[in-house]
């Protein structure tokens, strides 16, 4: 199916890329502004277009085009229910009843922007909730196509904005007021929110979070917001100020990598084939506890530093990388692949665990299961 396809084409990408950090890049934006698939079928159909299209073309550009893509994207809209909000002063809704859902705007506030702490309250959420009423998805043989003006490309699947749903009047955002001029006045929303300073707070402390460790460095959470700042959101520019970031190097491998990554870095690492093997490595990653493009809430997948380190976690890896050695290359030796991985950076423990191994399947199995291997 649909999904199967563009999962597989995301799994290629990521297995035989030549730039590894883009791909990271991809996925931690990905991450950021999170749907579930498992919402239903009609975010699952659109879940890896939705990263193809408003993540991807967007990681090295601004921040900005991104935000916009992402929340006028069907994907999003029918994740956090906005292709169903109506205001209730509309047309739709004063002769139906149908009123407000305050979803998008909530989360748009609270997780893609300003963070929870971003200074925004309850009446900042309605108001903006109902800007964006109108932003919705056409879909054929329902509204808006019944005699219902749209602005927009009139194809099913595709965002329009519906003036006969959208909640007429001036609002006020965040001490701004907004003179209402349809689908203008959300995309000057999301316009002034890309410039506020806790955006450019809350990216860069969950930026360096991602990246570096659980609890950054103060200085290089206040050096990549300040980039965010200067720049209007530039992403190349923060990708670049994180990549030369003395800090950066300097902080020791916390991070466990994720189940997804896990199985990226095998097949990367010992050159395994997944061209063939795109459902299986889907169910083991959901089975070690990372389903793909269905994170648990909109707030996506945890970021913890020991997050993927339950105890049942580690054991599924375990149960992986005993059966993944048995398909390794048989001249593949577990010492010389140590060392082509990870350089001086093994250490001696491992290097001697691996060495120490009763069969050569052993050695791989400790490789895949050492320090090295699941933190990053």
């Amino acid at each position: 199916d649909v999904f199967r396809e563009e999962a597989g084409a995301r799994l290629a990408r990521a297995t035989s890329t030549d730039q590894p950090f883009l791909e990271r890049l991809v996925m931690f934006w990905s991450n950021h502004f999170a749907i579930s698939a498992a919402k239903g079928p009609a975010v699952r159909v659109q879940a890896g277009a939705f990263e193809r299209e408003a993540i991807r073309p967007h990681v090295l550009g601004r921040f900005g085009d991104m935000l916009k893509a992402v929340e006028q994207h069907p994907a999003m809209l029918i994740y956090l229910d906005n292709a169903q909000s109506i205001g209730p002063g509309s047309r739709i809704g004063q002769n139906r009843g149908r009123g407000l859902n305050e979803n998008l705007a909530r989360e748009i506030l609270e997780l893609h922007t300003l963070g929870v702490d971003g200074g925004y309250s309850q009446a900042d959420v309605t108001s903006f909730a109902r800007i964006i009423t109108g932003w919705t998805v056409f879909v054929e043989g329902n509204e808006p196509a019944k005699g219902m003006r749209v602005q927009g490309e009139m194809s099913p699947g595709r965002f329009v904005f519906a003036p006969n749903r959208h909640e007429p009047g001036v609002q006020t955002v965040l001490g701004k007021r907004y003179e209402d001029r349809g689908q203008e006045t959300g995309e000057a929303v999301l316009a002034d929110l890309v410039r506020h300073p806790a955006t450019a707070k809350h990216i860069a402390s969950k930026f360096a979070r991602h990246f570096v460790a659980h609890s950054p460095p103060p200085a290089l959470v206040e050096r990549l917001a300040a980039s965010f700042r200067k720049t209007e959101g530039d992403l190349a520019v923060l990708a670049r100020t994180l990549a030369e970031s003395v800090e950066a190097w300097e902080q020791p491998p916390l991070k466990v990598v994720p189940p997804y990554d896990f199985m990226v870095s095998m097949a990367r690492g010992f050159g395994l084939e997944t061209a063939r093997r795109v459902p299986l490595v889907l169910r083991i990653s959901a089975a070690i506890g990372q389903p793909l493009w269905a994170p648990p809430s909109p707030k996506g997948w945890p970021d913890d530093d020991d997050a993927w380190m339950g105890p049942s976690a580690v054991r599924e890896r375990l149960r992986i990388a005993e059966r993944a050695a048995r398909e390794f290359d048989r001249d593949l030796d577990p010492r010389t692949a140590a060392t082509s991985l990870f350089g001086d950076a093994i250490s001696r423990e491992t290097r001697l665990a691996i060495e120490r191994a009763e069969a050569r399947e052993q050695g791989f199995e400790l490789l895949i299961m050492s320090p090295e291997f699941l933190r990053r």
